[in-house]
């Protein structure tokens, strides 16, 4: 059995499940993206090709077997986009929660039959249907849970609103001894660079006491503020629109001193390694064009 323990983002790794680029299927038709980065690559021809995807992902399950951490692989369905895990499930505790997610990527959940069967079956928690929620937008951090959600009335208007109010409100009721703080995201169907698409695409913990965040990704000013001083000023690494148009928040935690980054994100990784990180380099621009990165690619299951 898998004993399930996620705490918070940075605690030493041990076990998780890493997205597949296999068999990805054919550049989709702009109806069918799920974010306006995504149609934009479609547009332009530069939407990523398989066989690049694939090289990024052994890059990154690479640095996993290097630090001993068990790997689980979903199964692989033909012609299908299985590189986004976290979207589809995530673990707070010793719970793993099904995202209740778009339709279409029900089949995406059932790929991980296999590993799911390992998990005490109480332990396997299906939110009610009226709760949209995905793994981006929910952060363990110790007593907190930090959730992104979009509460306004054109919800539905939006593609890239993933998380709802009832799923918050869900969260809290399933873990009544967690502080939850939700915050309002900025949301565009359009302008990639105007989109937080999850809470992990503007703000990621890391550490003991440090955050990336960008400011622009928060509709209310007031709950950026709350992160700031939450991590306090000097700890808070702020990011640029460019650089949130790249993913630079959406690293990845090994452990609180072992951050596994973008080899491009120059500025980021500096700073990084000034404050004491190692930072594992890995090549991940063609993932990026999907608008989703290293956080969005990784379910953890266990941490120390």
């Amino acid at each position: 059995m898998l004993k399930l323990n996620i705490k918070n983002e940075t605690s030493r790794l041990r076990a998780v499940i890493l997205g597949t680029a296999q068999s990805n299927g054919s550049v989709p038709k702009v109806e069918d993206c799920y974010d306006p980065k995504s149609v934009e690559h479609v547009l332009s021809g530069t939407y990523p090709k398989e066989e690049d995807m694939i090289l990024e992902m052994e890059a990154l399950a690479a640095v996993f077997k290097k630090y001993n951490v068990q790997v689980f692989r979903p199964e692989v369905i033909e012609n299908y986009n299985q590189i986004f895990s976290r979207d589809i499930a995530f673990v707070i505790d010793d719970i793993f929660i099904e995202a209740n997610i778009l339709p279409d990527r029900e089949r995406e959940y059932k790929a991980l039959g296999e590993i799911i069967y390992q998990i005490d079956p109480e332990k396997v928690v299906v939110l009610p249907e009226e709760c949209h929620v995905e793994g981006g937008d929910v952060m363990p951090w110790n007593d907190y849970l930090f959730i992104g959600t979009y509460s306004g009335s054109d919800y539905a208007d939006y593609i890239t609103a993933r998380t709802n109010i009832d799923a918050v409100i869900a969260l809290q009721e399933l873990f009544p001894n967690k502080k939850v703080k939700s915050f309002e995201l900025r949301k565009s169907n359009t302008n990639a660079k105007e989109n937080a698409l999850h809470l992990d695409c503007c703000f990621q913990p890391i550490g003991k006491d440090k955050a990336i965040l960008h400011k622009n990704g928060f509709l209310v000013e007031s709950e950026y503020e709350w992160l700031v001083n939450f991590f306090g000023k000097e700890n808070v690494f702020e990011i640029t629109k460019e650089e949130m148009y790249n993913m630079n928040s959406n690293v990845f935690s090994i452990s609180e001193e072992v951050i596994i980054s973008e080899k491009n994100f120059i500025r980021l990784n500096t700073w990084l390694r000034n404050n004491g990180f190692t930072v594992e380099e890995v090549p991940y621009a063609e993932i990026a064009k999907q608008e989703g990165l290293l956080r969005c690619s990784t379910l953890p299951l266990i941490r120390d």
